[in-house]
C-alpha cells in the first residue's frame, strides 16, 4: 500500500470514528434515511469529501496547510444549515467560551448574532442582541437591536463570526472603532475601550420609599439562583408587598440556572420542557416542592424587551403561562432553541442547536419573541428630522467633552446641561439626561435603577401600586391562547381573501 494510500485510509477511519463517536445517534438516523430510494449514501459523501481534500492538499498550486482545510470544510458544513446558532468553534473561540464560562473575559461587552447569509436587499450585519451591564458597550449607549455594520471600516456581513469576535476582542486597555447603525438612518461611530468583562448576575434592591423589591437578572448563570435568593431574603427582610424582575437586554444562559430561578415560584408543574429530532433526547424540566421559597400572594411585575433571549424568555413564559406575573415593555427577542458545545479536540469544537424549548402551555417562541401584557417604550421611533440630530449630536462630542469638563456632575448639573443641548438639537430632553448620565456612569457603574428615564419601570411600580394588580394578571392569556388567536385570525384572514 502507498503512502498516499495510507493517509487516505487513516483519514477515512478518522472520519467514521469521528461521526460514530460524536454523532452517533445522528448517524443511526442518517443510516435509515439512506435506505430510501435515490438517495445517496452518507458514507459516500464521506469518501468524496475525504478525496477532495487529498487532492486539493496534493495538487493545488501552492502548498496547502492541512487544518485550514479543515477548518474551511467545518466551518462550511456548519453555515449551510443556515442557523445563526450553529457554528465551527476554532482555538480563539474556544479560549473565549470558557473564559465566559468562568466569569470573566476581555472585550467590549456585547452579546451579538450574525446571519449566515448576505444579500444586497439584507446585509449579514452583527445584531446586538443585548449589551453587558457596566461594560464598555453598555456605557457607551449601544442598545439591543442596533447593528454593527462595520468594524475598524471593515464591513461585517464580509466578515464571518469568528473574524468579528477576533476583532472586538484584545488587550485590556486598547481600543476598537465600530459604526452603529441604529433604525434605518441613524450610523455613527463609537470607540470603545477594550475592557475586562466580568459576566455578571444579579443586581437588587428596595425601591427607594416603596415597599418594592427590584431584582435585575442580568445573566443566567450557574451563580444566578444563589443570587436571586438573596435578594428575595432581603425584601422578606424588608417587608417587600411587591417584587419586579428586570430581565430587560438578559441574552439568557445555562438553562438549569433558569429552571432553578423559576422552581422558587411553585411546588408543581411544568416549567419547561426541550424536544429534539430523537425523543431519548427530550427532557421536561419540572418544579418541586422543596425549592419553593415565593408566596404566592406577592405581586410580581417582570420588565422584558428586544433584548430579552433564550433563558429568559423561558422565565417569562412561564410566569406567563401560569398567570404568576404581569410582563411589562417590548416584545423579547424570540430564541427558543438550545444548544450544545461539542468538543473536537483540545483546541476546536462545534456548536449546534440540539432543541427547541416550549413554554408550559406548549409553545416554542423561537422567531416570535413573547409579548408584553402591557406595552410600553422607553424611546418612540425617531422622525427623520430626528435622526439626523442625534447623529449630529452623537458625531459632535458634545457630551463627552461636557463630561470631560465635569466628570463629577450633580444631577441638577445633567438637567441643566441636557435642556440647553436638547434645545440645540431638537432631542427629547429625557434622552439626553440619559445619555449624560450614562456618560458620567462610566467611572461610577451604573445605578440600580434610573425612574427619571426608564419609563418601563414607571409603569411597572403603577402596576404594582394602583390596587388592581390581581384584575389585570386574571385577564391575561397563556402564549398557547395566544397563540391559537392569531392562527384563527390567519385563516379568516385568508378565507376573506378568497
Amino acid at each position: 500500500m502507498s503512502l498516499n494510500e495510507k493517509k487516505y485510509l487513516k483519514r477515512i477511519i478518522i472520519a467514521v470514528v469521528l461521526v460514530i463517536g460524536v454523532f452517533g445517534a445522528s448517524f443511526a438516523f442518517a443510516q435509515q434515511k439512506s435506505q430510501r430510494d435515490n438517495k445517496v449514501n452518507s458514507f459516500q459523501y464521506m469518501k468524496t469529501i475525504n478525496s477532495v481534500f487529498d487532492f486539493v492538499e496534493q495538487n493545488y498550486v501552492d502548498e496547502v496547510d492541512a487544518r485550514v482545510l479543515y477548518e474551511g470544510a467545518l466551518k462550511g458544513m456548519l453555515d449551510a444549515l443556515g442557523d445563526p446558532y450553529t457554528l465551527y468553534l476554532d482555538e480563539d473561540y474556544m479560549r473565549d467560551l470558557t473564559d465566559t464560562t468562568v466569569g470573566s473575559f476581555g472585550g467590549v461587552g456585547l452579546s451579538i448574532s450574525k446571519p449566515t447569509e448576505s444579500t444586497p436587499e439584507k446585509p449579514a450585519y452583527v445584531e446586538v442582541a443585548s449589551p453587558i451591564e457596566d461594560s464598555p458597550g453598555a456605557k457607551a449607549g449601544i442598545q439591543a437591536g442596533d447593528y454593527i455594520v462595520a468594524i475598524e471600516d471593515r464591513p461585517t456581513p464580509e466578515m464571518t463570526m469568528n473574524e468579528v469576535l477576533g476583532a472586538l476582542r484584545g488587550e485590556v486597555g486598547t481600543s476598537v472603532t465600530i459604526t452603529i447603525l441604529r433604525g434605518k438612518n441613524m450610523r455613527f461611530d463609537v470607540k470603545l475601550v477594550r475592557a475586562r468583562i466580568e459576566v455578571p448576575t444579579a443586581k437588587y434592591g428596595m425601591i427607594k420609599g416603596t415597599s418594592i423589591g427590584y431584582v435585575r437578572l442580568i445573566e443566567f448563570t450557574k451563580e444566578t439562583p444563589k443570587r436571586f435568593q438573596d435578594a428575595l431574603d432581603l425584601f422578606e427582610k424588608n417587608g417587600y408587598k411587591g417584587m419586579i424582575i428586570d430581565l430587560r437586554d438578559n441574552p439568557g444562559g445555562l438553562i438549569d440556572s433558569v429552571v432553578n430561578v423559576a422552581d422558587k415560584f411553585v411546588d408543581k408543574g411544568v416549567i419547561v420542557s426541550t424536544r429534539s429530532r430523537l425523543a431519548a433526547e427530550n427532557q421536561v424540566y419540572s418544579a418541586g416542592k422543596d425549592k419553593t421559597t415565593i408566596k404566592n400572594s406577592v405581586p410580581v411585575v417582570v420588565l422584558i424587551n428586544k433584548g430579552s433571549a433564550s433563558a429568559s424568555e423561558i422565565l417569562s413564559g412561564f410566569l406567563k403561562d401560569y398567570k404568576l406575573a404581569y410582563l411589562v415593555g417590548e416584545r423579547t427577542y424570540g430564541k427558543g432553541s438550545v444548544q450544545q458545545v461539542i468538543p473536537l479536540s483540545e483546541t476546536d469544537g462545534i456548536k449546534i442547536t440540539m432543541a427547541r424549548y416550549y413554554t408550559p402551555s406548549d409553545v416554542n417562541i423561537d422567531k416570535i419573541g413573547i409579548p408584553p401584557d402591557k406595552e410600553v417604550i422607553n424611546i418612540q421611533p425617531f422622525t427623520k428630522e430626528q435622526e439626523e440630530a442625534y447623529v449630529k449630536m452623537i458625531n459632535s462630542g458634545l457630551i463627552e467633552k461636557a463630561v470631560e469638563a465635569n466628570p463629577n456632575m450633580t444631577e441638577a448639573q445633567i438637567k441643566i446641561k441636557a435642556k440647553n443641548i436638547a434645545a440645540e438639537y431638537g432631542i427629547e430632553e429625557r434622552l439626553v439626561r440619559r445619555i449624560i448620565r450614562n456618560q458620567v456612569n462610566r467611572t461610577q457603574g451604573a445605578p440600580l435603577y434610573d425612574l427619571d428615564f426608564d419609563l418601563q419601570l414607571k409603569a411597572a411600580m403603577e402596576v404594582l401600586q394602583g390596587g388592581e394588580y390581581k384584575t389585570l394578571v386574571k385577564k391575561t392569556k397563556t402564549l398557547k391562547q395566544l397563540q391559537e388567536e392569531v392562527e384563527l385570525k390567519e385563516k379568516k384572514d385568508k378565507k376573506d381573501k378568497k
